[in-house]
């Protein structure tokens, strides 16, 4: 069995990293190591619970399975070069975190993008909303047994996937963005557009129509999910939580809506266009079943913003280099003109590099499990001198403990699930 099961009056030696003093007045109560060797938590997490019986008492997340050095492997690397690190703390939305790098890098540097860019990067940027989200929702199913909602929610993946492989040749980790745009163009436009469509018009109603039919009226499903792991709205606030779990507690907060950026923001095409439109889908019950309802509908949103920006991707370069010579030239600048000629020579044949500005800068985006963020200071060298991440995984396995109190041990899987803690963005 995956479980590990000791009275608590065991010798201290023998339990190195649980410290269970004071745990189970009376030796009536066990302590029990939930994971990480646990298929719900995906051989890196470790929860240490404190049980009365079946009842979990007390609980303590621990990290440490997943070492990483994330943050400080970006001192030596530099702004472009640190994206296809920023990608692998998420591997379930990869995009999104190459988007929220280079969105905190641009500030720091006081660039901004061109207005084909930043439409390229709000479409892929929901369309990795709906790729967590899917996975998030069929995990979460799995876990309480629904096998069958794992496979609607698993399947359409593959079409996202697909968009990435054309984008970026890479399907898993595209790390398409760059410092002031993107490694390259859409290699045809028409056929990005074909792809995309095909996702948000063939696979995405039927899966979630699937979802909600399996799921929604299910008597066992709601049983497990429902007053399960509930947290109210001011401790939603109290623990920092952010995207579809505080949502779910009736948190109205959304990086899009409070700090909008890309096409979230007005004027966002320089020529007076207006915000993309959606709404942000809340709950009240704070619950599992809650944050359940919360990403199916957010799904749905997403799928409104890309359709609202699909047909109507700007012209114009992909990158900044005419203003601001971030990103390397075209092959037409190279081939066209001497400064392109000489820009492409210094980037890629040189040792120069850009030269950050000494100053220090954070920037956030709303990501498919809330916000996430880069603090970065910088000392006028090619690297980041140091680079803080704000994930939203670590914030949210910090509360589980205090979700878990009260409930039943089955009732662990349910709201971890509920989390969609990804590993990689606890050790840092």
């Amino acid at each position: 069995m995956p479980y590990d099961l000791k009275p608590l009056d065991v010798d201290a030696e023998t339990t190195p990293y649980v410290d269970t003093e004071g745990w189970g007045a009376g030796g009536d109560r066990w302590a029990l190591n939930f994971g990480p060797q646990h298929p719900a938590t995906h051989t890196t997490l470790r929860i240490v619970m404190e049980l009365d019986g079946e009842r979990v008492v007390r609980a303590v997340p621990h990290i440490g399975y997943l070492h990483s050095g994330f943050e400080k492997l970006a001192e030596a690397l530099d702004y472009n070069q640190y994206v296809t690190i920023a990608s692998r703390m998420n591997y379930v939305s990869p995009i999104v975190n190459d988007i929220s790098w280079h969105h905190a890098a641009e500030k720091l540097f006081d660039v901004d993008i061109t207005p084909r860019c930043k439409a390229v990067r709000t479409i892929l940027g929901e369309l990795g909303r709906i790729q967590d989200h899917l996975l998030c929702v069929g995990a979460s199913a799995l876990d309480l047994g629904a096998f069958t909602g794992f496979i609607y929610g698993f399947n359409e993946r593959e079409g996202i996937m697909d968009v990435m492989d054309y984008l970026a040749g890479q399907r898993f980790h595209p790390d398409w963005t760059r410092l002031g745009g993107a490694m390259a163009d859409l290699p045809d436009e028409a056929t990005f557009i074909k792809l995309v469509k095909r996702v948000i018009h063939e696979l995405l109603p039927p899966a979630i129509d699937d979802l909600e039919g399996l799921l929604n009226k299910n008597r066992i499903f709601r049983d497990r999910t429902e007053g399960i792991g509930a947290v109210t709205h001011d401790e939603a606030i109290a623990w920092s939580l952010s995207g579809p779990v505080a949502r779910a507690s009736g948190v109205k907060r959304d990086v899009r809506k409070d700090e909008p950026y890309l096409c979230f923001a007005d004027n966002w095409d320089g020529q007076g266009a207006e915000p993309v439109t959606f709404k942000v889908p809340l709950a009240t019950t704070g619950d599992v079943f809650g944050r359940y309802l919360v990403r199916l509908e957010e799904i749905r949103q997403s799928i409104h913003i890309i359709e609202q920006l699909i047909d109507r991707i700007p012209g114009g370069p992909m990158n900044t280099w005419a203003d601001g010579k971030m990103a390397k030239p075209s092959k037409s600048e190279v081939y066209g003109s001497i400064e392109g000629l000489i820009e492409h020579f210094e980037l890629v044949m040189t040792n120069r590099k850009w030269k950050a500005p000494i100053n220090e800068t954070y920037a956030c985006i709303e990501s498919p499990n809330g916000q996430h963020g880069f603090y970065l200071v910088a000392d006028g060298g090619p690297t980041p001198w140091r680079a803080k991440h704000r994930p939203c995984s670590f914030v949210h396995f910090a509360a589980f403990g205090k979700m878990l109190e009260g409930h039943l041990l089955a009732d662990a899987v349910a709201i971890l699930g509920s989390l969609n803690v990804i590993a990689a963005e606890l050790d840092r």
